[in-house]
């Protein structure tokens, strides 16, 4: 059975700036079996009820504007799986949730970036599982619980995603070495606390438990990757943090294996 991983993808600038989570990033590869193919849970794609890609060829998506000309020259050209969608498709339905899969969407940067990292030989065959931000940590974890099965399947679960993303603090700060605020730690040493006790209840609850929670995340949708992981891992699982850094002193990079 594989482990299922929670990533924090950062900044686009992450693929081509040196950083701990970049170093991070780039060793995970091998320090993780291989997997038969990829099923990644992005910030990126939003929708309404639970969606699988499966293109006939992942298209390399640079869903951001603003950033150098190198950054919109990386593709990462890894073969789609379609029969990983389809089943997990039939796992989320099977479950009582609504399920398509979607044979047009490419890969955004919440899956490419890290896999271009971790995994550069992009041989690897990837597909995406959107989240459902309207429906909370709770449906997350549900989903998460249903594609569980995948891990007997050699498929490797990545929730990629970010431990705080407060981005109105752009505004404020650039200093990618800017030392981390009170109110950040304090959001992450309870999430670590939650996700160390195997308490799930918690997580979900995380809106009204965790201190600062509506301001680190002022929308959930970069933390429900990390619910889908812990839901895929089961509750109570064993966890270990992968990965703590901290850019601008307010986005932290944490990185949790599960499992």
């Amino acid at each position: 059975m594989l482990p299922v991983i929670f990533l924090s993808h950062g900044s686009p600038m992450t693929a081509i700036t040196d950083s701990p989570a970049r170093r991070f990033l780039q060793q995970l590869g091998g320090t993780l079996p291989r997997p038969a193919a990829i099923l990644v849970a992005s910030a990126h794609w939003e929708t309404a009820s639970p969606r699988f890609s499966a293109p006939a060829r992942n298209e390399t998506i640079h869903d951001f504007y603003g950033f150098p000309d190198a950054l919109y020259g990386l593709s990462y050209t890894a073969p789609p799986a379609p029969a990983v969608a389809a089943r997990a498709a039939g796992l989320a339905k099977a479950a009582g949730l609504k399920a398509a899969v979607d044979t047009s969407r490419g890969l955004d940067h919440g899956a490419w970036l890290p896999l271009l990292l971790a995994w550069p030989e992009a041989d690897i065959p990837v597909a995406q599982v959107s989240v459902q931000s309207a429906l909370g940590p709770a449906h997350h974890l549900a989903l998460g619980a249903a594609l569980a099965p995948l891990r007997n399947e050699n498929v490797l679960i990545i929730g990629s995603g970010s431990f705080t993303h407060d981005l109105r603090r752009f505004r404020r700060n650039v200093d990618i070495a800017a030392p981390e605020t009170a109110d950040v730690t304090a959001f992450a040493q309870w999430m670590d606390a939650a996700i160390m006790a195997g308490d799930w209840p918690a997580l979900a609850d995380y809106r009204a438990r965790a201190p600062f929670a509506a301001e680190e995340h002022p929308t959930e949708e970069h933390l429900l990757p990390l619910h889908l992981a812990a839901g895929a891992a089961g509750a109570g699982a064993k966890a270990k943090r992968l990965h703590r850094s901290v850019e601008f002193g307010f986005l932290r990079m944490d990185a949790y294996q599960f499992g």
